[in-house]
């Protein structure tokens, strides 16, 4: 698996997606880009799921996280790298005075009343054990809303192949959207640990699969790669019996699920909570609930990036299309169909421009282009297409 740099030894963040739907339908009635089945259950993960959604689309790359390492979603403050030591040692600082003021809030200070409140806002009942075991858990996560964003529009490149792919091997479509958060979609990804590819193969896993060797290493290649994480895939559901369990294994490893399975239970919630495996740290209980905060950002990522020009499969010259609730419709198969533009239609912000020099420059007013391109406010960032005409 892919390892992105995470603040103070934390490891793994990403992995990403796919589609044959390239729009997501403003339509009420239209379905998303992958509405998530019932075999692929969020019960239970809510919190989870919520936190990790921050991580892909509030936070960038300048932000460290700092929160609880068990309940993810408690989150203390935000960082960033020259003031991350600084604000941790604040954090230890202010969970100690809780500690010491159980019987007495009101004598907080106001950094500690603010954390106080946001701890019972989680549920955790305050007690000298509790406070000790999140003094204990203290965590920090690096933003990746830039390398999520790129991961998505790197997407449509490959959507509709894997997808054909996945359902050909009896895997759900939407799972191929896994490589959000393995591989942000970079083919060129190498880990630390000697994972390659779009789908991160391991050497040892890849040779269960693929040929992998001195002359030849087939986790490049995007299409074998993608047929053997499905066969892969495929197989954790075999020996697990659930999606979940399945996708799971693909960062624990089979045998590793097994024994969580044998302990905890078949319910991914409660491997979650319950199971302290050695080697099930925080980036395996996170993984599938990583994947469908990806899959939830994906199918809204208008609404969180705005209209993103998707990258183009090889061979195909048409312009790229633009993720968009927007003029989508639906044909009379059902399939969501997507509304294109052409290039004088866009324009691809420059650092140092405004929203309204770009008006200027094309001859509307800043509203008309907010509208045009469902802006909340005026905040553009360099390298986000814009819709001009």
């Amino acid at each position: 698996m892919i390892r992105c740099a995470r603040h103070g030894g934390v490891e793994r963040i990403m992995r990403l997606s796919v589609t044959r739907v390239i729009v997501a339908a403003v339509l009420a009635t239209a379905a998303p880009a992958f509405a998530g089945p019932s075999d692929l259950p969020t019960q239970g993960l809510e919190s989870r799921i919520e936190f990790w959604k921050k991580a892909f689309t509030q936070f960038g790359e300048d932000d460290v996280i700092i929160h609880d390492r068990m309940r993810v979603n408690l989150i203390y403050d935000v960082a960033t790298r020259a003031d991350q030591a600084e604000k941790i040692a604040a954090v230890r600082q202010a969970l100690d005075e809780i500690r010491d003021n159980l019987e007495t809030p009101e004598n907080l200070s106001v950094p500690a009343q603010q954390i106080h409140s946001a701890i019972l806002a989680e549920g955790v009942p305050l007690t000298a054990v509790s406070i000790a075991e999140l003094r204990d858990n203290v965590h920090t996560q690096a933003g990746v809303k830039e390398r999520f964003r790129q991961g998505i529009i790197r997407s449509g490149r490959y959507a509709e192949v894997f997808q054909e792919i996945f359902e050909k091997q009896g895997v759900p479509a939407e799972i191929a959207l896994l490589p959000l958060v393995e591989s942000s979609f970079e083919n060129r990804a190498r880990s630390n640990a000697g994972a390659a590819g779009i789908w991160q193969f391991t050497r040892g896993t890849g040779r269960l699969y693929l040929n992998v060797n001195r002359k030849l290493d087939e986790r490049l290649d995007p299409a074998r790669a993608t047929r053997a994480a499905a066969r892969l895939l495929h197989d954790n559901y075999n020996a697990l019996g659930s999606w979940p369990l399945a996708i799971t294994a693909y960062n624990h490893g089979r045998a590793g699920m097994l024994r969580a399975q044998s302990e905890a239970g078949p319910e991914i919630t409660n491997i979650i909570e319950q199971y302290r495996g050695p080697q099930f740290g925080y980036a395996s209980m996170n993984f599938y609930c990583e994947f469908l905060a990806a899959v939830e950002v994906y199918n809204n990522s208008e609404q969180y990036f705005g209209q993103l020009a998707l990258e183009q499969p090889p061979g195909k010259r048409s312009v790229a299309p633009v993720l968009t609730r927007v003029a989508a419709k639906t044909s009379a198969k059902g399939r969501v169909q997507t509304a294109k533009t052409t290039a004088s239609d866009r324009y691809k912000v420059r650092k140092g421009d405004t929203l309204t020099d770009i008006a200027q420059r094309f001859g509307l007013t800043v509203r008309e282009l907010m509208d045009s391109n469902n802006l909340r406010n005026s905040v553009i960032y360099a390298g986000q297409i814009l819709l001009v005409k």
